[in-house]
């Protein structure tokens, strides 16, 4: 059985009288983890931790098994970080850059530069690759930071922000991309307060809120099979009436009707559906949006 992304026990930390973390204990599994918080939620600390770059004030990390306060070396050979900010040297061409970084990584000079042409094709900056950066558009941009946080193989990559700045086309190609990457053996974490694209990416969400875990579990747990909602074409006061009828809870919320029941809500609604002969334009479990999950926490 392989080892957990990584776990934090008793995390905590502080910036002089100011906590970014309350002794948070944490155990992610590997796969696509997305990390949610407001401005002030402990994101970029716990990022800092996590990268080696930041002591805690106490408490034990680990990464791939690596104990980070004294394997930080062990962490860093297999990690990779994509900031948020514009951290790119403008006078370097992509392909010179993103050489440079695998030879950090480790890669001699040949292997440097065949990992690197290879990278910059799989990020679709191929033709880009010999202007040099400062010219780069924000999607460019974009593309070369994850292009350098990727070039020496690792096998975890921390993104932060990385939709940051694009237009709607750039979000959804840079989004395929992350998608992409752990068919090349990459786990990913994602920290983005762009609720859609942590739904959308990962399978995996961690929730952080004051500086403590306000959720950590599967996206697939934010589905409530005990509640459906239906989307009828019409008559949705009738179908209501008749559900009620039927023995269940039903409430109109705009052009859907929300359904709950002691039995199996699916069977109901179909029984309904038939006896009534009410169209609908669709039927499915009610699924909590990570931003239901933040106003719920926030009116604790």
């Amino acid at each position: 059985m392989r080892e957990p992304l990584f776990e934090l026990e008793g995390l905590g930390h502080a910036y002089g009288s100011v906590v970014a973390l309350h002794d948070v204990d944490l155990v992610v599994p590997r796969g696509r983890i997305g990390l949610v918080g407001a401005n002030g939620a402990g994101k970029t600390t716990l990022i800092r931790i996590l990268l080696g770059n930041l002591r805690p004030t106490r408490g034990r990390v680990r990464v791939l098994g690596f104990d980070v306060g004294t394997e930080a070396l062990e962490v860093r050979a297999r990690v990779g970080y994509m900031p948020e900010g514009d951290a790119l040297p403008p006078d370097l061409t992509a392909a010179d850059f993103l050489v440079y970084a695998a030879r950090l990584g480790g890669l001699p000079a040949r292997a440097a530069r065949r990992r690197a042409s290879d990278v910059l094709t799989l990020v679709g900056l191929d033709e880009e690759r010999f202007r040099p950066m400062g010219g780069f558009s924000t999607g460019m941009k974009q593309r070369a930071k994850l292009a350098q946080a990727i070039v020496h193989d690792p096998d975890f990559v921390l993104l932060d922000e990385p939709t940051a700045g694009l237009d709607p086309t750039g979000r959804d190609e840079l989004l395929d991309l992350i998608g992409r990457l752990q068919g090349f053996g990459i786990d990913v974490l994602v920290s983005s307060h762009v609720l859609g694209d942590i739904e959308r990416t990962c399978d995996w969400v961690v929730v952080l809120e004051g500086g403590r875990v306000l959720r950590s579990g599967p996206i697939a747990g934010l589905v409530d099979a005990e509640v459906v909602v239906v989307e009828p074409l019409a008559d949705h006061d009738r179908l209501v009436e008749a559900l009620a009828g039927a023995g269940a809870t039903a409430t109109r919320e705009g052009p859907l009707v929300v359904v709950e029941a002691d039995d199996d809500p699916f069977d109901l609604v179909r029984d309904v559906l038939a006896d009534t002969g009410i169209g609908i334009r669709s039927l499915g479990p009610r699924r909590t949006r990570l931003e239901d999950v933040f106003l719920a926490g926030g009116d604790r």
